[in-house]
């Protein structure tokens, strides 16, 4: 069975998935209309589930992340997916080491220190097989969670964007292949509430 998440839960997710955002960032991520995400995110906020840093930085408070895992958790058992999701979260652990191993060397190799220096084009094939692994992750769990959808698209354009500008591989300052997988891996542990 496939379940639609509700607005005002993909919007207090997108917190919990990002870590911190300001409004339109969060806006971005869900694709809704700024107005209506900054109401959710004021709503959550009078519940004591967001706090907003001005001018316009939310993150979760324990509360809310709580409140969040108790919503997903409910939205998983309607759907009946917890086997699937579980099985899509195995899934991802078989190249998570993979990935987090690529880009600590690329990280290392872009500082000049490391044992075993990577070079940017070995970096890149590295990270091909688990881009191609995360698009038969990514179809298994949006048979039942549609909000899954996108960590594939994400990750690939900016594997291929690192090929001209490396900082698609690790960069903080967009999606780069690093964050969306980090993404990815709070989606499946708050989802499945467990911890890391």
């Amino acid at each position: 069975m496939t379940t639609a998440t509700p607005n005002h839960l993909r919007v207090l997710h997108a917190v919990r998935t990002l870590g911190y955002g300001d409004t339109a960032r969060i806006a971005r991520r869900v694709g809704l209309p700024h107005a209506e995400v900054e109401e959710h995110l004021r709503d959550a906020q009078a519940r004591g589930w967001t706090v907003l840093t001005p001018p316009d930085d939310w993150s979760l408070s324990d509360a809310g992340k709580e409140a969040g895992e108790r919503l997903l958790a409910a939205e998983l058992d309607t759907a009946g997916a917890r086997r699937q999701v579980t099985a899509g979260y195995d899934e991802f652990l078989a190249v998570n080491e993979t990935v987090g191993a690529a880009c600590t060397a690329w990280q290392l190799a872009e500082m000049g220190i490391g044992e075993a220096p990577v070079t940017l084009a070995d970096t890149i094939a590295t990270l091909r097989e688990p881009a191609r692994r995360l698009a038969g992750i990514e179809c298994r769990l949006t048979e039942h969670l549609p909000r899954f959808a996108g960590y594939h698209r994400r990750f690939v354009t900016a594997l291929d964007r690192a090929g001209s500008a490396p900082a698609w591989i690790t960069g903080i300052d967009r999606d780069s292949c690093h964050l969306v997988w980090f993404e990815l891996h709070e989606d499946l542990l708050a989802t499945l509430g467990r911890t890391r």
